[in-house]
């Protein structure tokens, strides 16, 4: 038996092992070191596990995980969501379905400190469902709105998806982290502009909320002040080299904790709470990518990323033709595995192939991205679906899965824009670094 049949074995054992509901960093990591001994050498198997769990353990750049966890959390505790919310709701509530496109940009700036699409989706949608159901907007509206809008929180910078991508492909997380700015935007615009489209096909599911007086618009961006504060320090400063990706994580944790202390809501209680889910996130990260870097000696053993890269190629689709043909997968991958699962078991298959093709790595480390948060949302595993149920438990699922589907497609028309012109995801991080 040769390597790309035992590599293909430990692809469908790796399967099993997830079908069995064994977590994913476990399962790479027991089909990561048995197949490393089988093509390579038992010693060798032995040197990876003890080595590359050692060498992401005291990784510095992994630091940043849990520096923008913990500032996401201590956001979330001092009531800066809140206060965003509340400002966009001042400024756009009027509209028809203003409450709605309030959420996608209040989830659009909490992603901004907290990097997670799942802390997004439920920050934001304890605040803002409440609101509107008590305005009646309709269901499918309301719960899509917050499952797509808590997807930027792995695209608009600080990103865990772009950290463990960067990590995973030797890229800078810098380069990552500004190239998400624009598109993150444009998909902002995108979720607002599809709220409209659905008010005005049907403009009962969102109905206008009161008007604001200009007095109280100037108030909320006070108080929505601090948090975009924080935002513009800590993203600026990457932006203007004065701080890492790293130090910023660590100025921004910093300044959220002074926030929540300076307003004392972190009691010894809320403090424990924010603690211990840092904590646990950082933990399944790490675990993670320990994971994924035992299991990709086992990949290059096999030969399978050189063989699919040459039966690809022989296919003489082009090389955007293959883009499509790999993007497709991955759409249908996300109907059924979790989106970081996603990322680290399929990279190092698909990345060599990637930059073989000329394509850029830090351009499609945004696509991948992207095509991530469709597989948050969609069915049947969908993490953001099942985190808006867990809010809303009386709506059923089969229609939370239909108010996503305007925003899915919405993602798709993202991708094509970005397909088209790249130089959306690469002006910033290319003026900044040249």
């Amino acid at each position: 038996m040769g390597p790309t049949e035992i590599g293909i074995l430990g692809i469908i054992a790796l399967f099993i092992l997830l079908a069995l509901r064994v977590p994913v960093a476990i399962s790479m990591i027991i089909v990561g070191f048995v197949g490393t001994g089988v093509l390579n050498s038992w010693p060798a198997a032995m040197s990876t596990l003890s080595g590359e769990t050692f060498v992401i353990s005291t990784f510095y750049e992994v630091s940043v995980i849990p520096l923008f966890v913990l500032m996401g959390n201590l956001a979330a505790v001092s009531g800066m969501s809140r206060d965003l919310y509340d400002a966009a709701y001042a400024w756009v509530g009027h509209w028809r379905g203003g409450l709605a496109s309030s959420t996608i940009v209040g989830c659009a700036g909490f992603a901004a400190l907290s990097g997670s699409s799942v802390a997004s989706a439920v920050t934001m949608g304890r605040v803002s469902l409440p609101e509107m159901r008590r305005y009646r907007y309709n269901d499918m509206l309301a719960t899509g709105c917050i499952a797509a809008g808590g997807t930027l929180g792995i695209l608009i910078p600080p990103s865990t998806g772009f950290v463990i991508y960067a990590i995973l492909t030797e890229e800078s997380i810098g380069r990552l982290f500004m190239a998400g700015i624009l598109p993150g935007l444009l998909l902002t615009g995108l979720f607002m502009l599809t709220i409209l489209v659905f008010t005005r096909i049907q403009p009962s599911a969102g109905p206008a909320g009161p008007e604001t007086s200009l007095a109280e618009k100037l108030a909320s961006l006070k108080r929505a002040g601090t948090i975009v504060a924080i935002i513009v320090i800590t993203i600026g400063g990457i932006y203007g080299g004065v701080f890492t990706p790293v130090e910023a994580a660590g100025v921004g944790a910093f300044l959220a904790l002074l926030v929540a202390l300076f307003r004392r809501v972190l009691t010894w209680e809320k403090l424990q709470s924010v603690l211990l889910q840092t904590v646990r996130t950082t933990a399944m990260s790490f675990l993670i990518l320990i994971g994924a870097h035992i299991f990709a000696p086992f990949l290059a053993l096999s030969h399978i990323p050189g063989d699919l890269a040459s039966l690809l190629i022989g296919l003489e689709l082009g090389p955007i033709g293959i883009l499509f043909v790999i993007l497709a997968a991955y759409v249908v991958m996300g109907t059924f595995l979790e989106g970081f699962a996603m990322l680290v078991l399929t990279l190092p298959i698909v990345f060599p192939l990637i930059v073989e093709l000329g394509f850029d790595p830090i351009w499609f480390g945004v696509i991948m991205v992207i095509v991530l948060e469709m597989g948050l949302i969609s069915p049947p595993v969908g993490v953001n679906v099942f985190v808006v149920k867990g809010i809303a438990g009386d709506i059923p699922m089969g229609r939370i899965f239909k108010g996503i589907m305007p925003f899915w497609v919405a993602m798709g028309v993202c991708l094509v824009i970005l397909i088209a012109f790249p130089q959306i995801a690469l002006v910033i991080p290319n003026s900044m670094f040249n």
